[in-house]
């Protein structure tokens, strides 16, 4: 292989530019855009629902659009009932995600519009999935708790909904407040793992059910949607805020990675973490929530002292999906639940880009090796 054709390997796509888009960009120096507005402007003041419409009409609503919006998926909340059959069939030692990105599959089957890949059935299977995503989630988790599953609420909010059939019992405004700012920001972030394989997919004119299932595979591995469970499991084995210091010195020294730390583009602090640390702090009130929040400052300021590097949107989101009870295996279908709008946007405009994802793979094998046949091998 010649020096330059060993220099054109870039790994794991660093810095490569894939394609050209206009609905999320993640500035290096700290800041994310979602259709150009900064996440700052839209965290506590706008609905998660007005974002999933942002990104896919690429606007925000104004009130009629948004009641209209907020109807539609009120009624796609309800799930076939092949696909409750089909989740309470699921056996108990089945992972969540992997019933998630089975079922996501499965609806595939239930689509009113198949065969159409008009814009307007695309916005449609958008907004259904958008609506749906969240529903396969409940329902799996009130199944494997043997309990009843609610009826959504027409006057509830739709993260309210997502988080009251999920629980069974109604949030109070702080936890609503919660789980809205949580799958805001959450909803969409450039070209990473899960998009990118959202949009491979969609390149070749497949489905966005399939899609949006690539996705769910991409995010269900652990260096992606899994990395708050493992946030917990580090924060669940320091038992006490004194042994923080040495626990981490111990990873240090044994150059282990250190979960919910560092990121593969922001040079600077992740933006969405300062608003999950909020989100954190404002929601202590309870005295298991009180002692994490404490250990994660704690972590934070000893991991910046000694490596300068920055936590990432996993470390408190970790805290944030603990104090609304929500079971760490389901940690990754709450993201799952809220990334499904971003998902589904950057597949209509793979659609509209109307161009096949193949990169090159650069041949690193041998040529021309003597072949044996069987009987001499």
């Amino acid at each position: 292989m010649s020096e330059d054709n060993e220099k054109s390997v870039v790994r794991g796509l660093r810095d490569v530019a894939a394609a050209e888009t206009k609905i999320s960009y993640v500035d290096p120096a700290g800041f994310l855009y979602y259709l150009g507005y900064n996440i700052d402007d839209l965290v506590g003041s706008t609905m998660y629902t007005e974002i999933a419409y942002l990104l896919i009409h690429k606007k925000l609503p104004n009130k009629q659009e948004l009641t209209e919006f907020s109807n539609q998926l009120y009624h796609e909340m309800y799930l076939p009932k092949e696909i409750v059959q089909s989740i309470q069939a699921t056996p108990e030692s089945a992972p969540p995600m992997a019933v998630l990105r089975t079922e996501v599959s499965h609806l595939g089957e239930f689509d009113p519009d198949e065969g159409d890949f008009s814009q307007a059935a695309n916005l449609r299977r958008a907004t259904r999935l958008i609506a749906r995503v969240p529903m396969i989630v409940a329902t799996l988790h009130r199944t494997r708790q043997n309990l009843p599953i609610p009826k959504p609420k027409k006057e509830y909010a739709f993260s309210k909904n997502f988080l009251y059939m999920f629980k069974g019992v109604v949030p109070d405004e702080k936890e609503a407040s919660v789980i809205h700012r949580f799958m805001i920001l959450h909803a969409d972030h450039g070209f990473n793992a899960s998009t990118f394989a959202a949009r491979v997919t969609a390149s070749t004119n497949s489905d966005m059910y399939s899609a949006v299932t690539s996705a769910i595979g991409t995010l269900k591995g652990p260096l992606h949607g899994g990395a708050s469970e493992k946030v917990m499991d580090m924060l669940d084995e320091i038992n006490l805020e004194e042994e923080v210091e040495e626990y981490i010195q111990g990873l240090l020294d044994e150059k282990k990675k250190i979960m919910g730390f560092g990121h593969r583009v922001y040079k600077a602090q992740d933006p969405r973490t300062k608003h999950l640390r909020g989100i954190v702090e404002d929601y202590c009130h309870r005295e298991r929530s009180q002692g994490l929040y404490n250990r994660c400052m704690k972590i934070e300021q000893l991991v910046y002292q000694r490596k300068q590097i920055y936590p990432n949107v996993d470390f408190y989101a970790a805290v944030a999906m603990d104090a609304l009870g929500v079971p760490k295996d389901f940690y990754p279908l709450f993201f799952a639940s809220a990334r499904v709008s971003g998902w589904v946007a950057h597949v209509i405009e793979q659609y509209e880009d109307a161009v096949l994802l193949r990169p090159k793979g650069e041949y690193i094998g041998d040529f021309n090796r003597p072949f044996v046949p069987i009987e001499k091998r």
